[in-house]
């Protein structure tokens, strides 16, 4: 697994931040999501969001939405995807606190584009009390692991590939959820 001995010190004061793409939902191969009907869950992932609820102070996705600039999808269409996301959720008895995207080319390198931690950074200041060295990222991409770095996060990486630049590396959310748990009893 990896370093994974920081999940023991996790309470209702740690933030989780959420890569989006690959990590809630099912990522299209060269394409976006660019609507409800291509919005897919992917397994075990409302049960996650519920179970992992209890403990974090606040669940932030982070999500890189070039597709907005490269004029595949809106922002309209981008609210619709994650009003959908909010009530799917919600439904499940479980919580995402805000999303960020940044809907930018990767080839601007803008400060809200993972790598880059922008995203971390306007959520620190929507939300004071987020202390990244009590937070978490989990992602399935080397980007996202550079962004919690860049923030001094605890990382996270989902996927079938293992990677150098993670603290633990797991398949899925659930994964890191069931994980998660066996340090906590509540």
């Amino acid at each position: 697994m990896g370093s994974e001995h920081f999940l023991a010190d996790v309470d209702e004061s740690w933030t989780l931040f959420l890569d989006r793409d690959g990590v809630i939902n099912r990522k299209i191969d060269n394409d976006y999501v660019k609507s409800i009907g291509e919005f897919e869950f992917l397994p075990g992932v409302l049960e996650a969001l519920y179970l992992l609820q209890d403990y974090f102070y606040k669940i932030i996705i982070v999500t890189n939405q070039q597709g907005i600039a490269k004029g595949k999808m809106t922002e309209e269409g981008l609210d619709r995807v994650h009003h959908y996301l909010l009530y799917e959720v919600e439904k499940a008895h479980a919580r995402i606190d805000h999303i960020y995207h940044c809907p930018h080319f990767a080839s601007e390198c803008t400060f809200c584009r993972k790598p880059n931690n922008g995203m971390a950074l306007m959520a620190q200041a929507d939300y004071p009390l987020i202390d990244f060295e009590k937070s978490i990222i989990v992602g399935d991409s080397i980007s996202d692991m550079e962004f919690g770095k860049k923030s001094g996060m605890h990382t996270v990486m989902i996927g079938s590939q293992k990677s150098q630049n993670c603290d633990i590396f797991v398949p899925s959310l659930i994964s890191f959820s069931n994980l998660l748990l066996k340090y906590h009893t509540k």
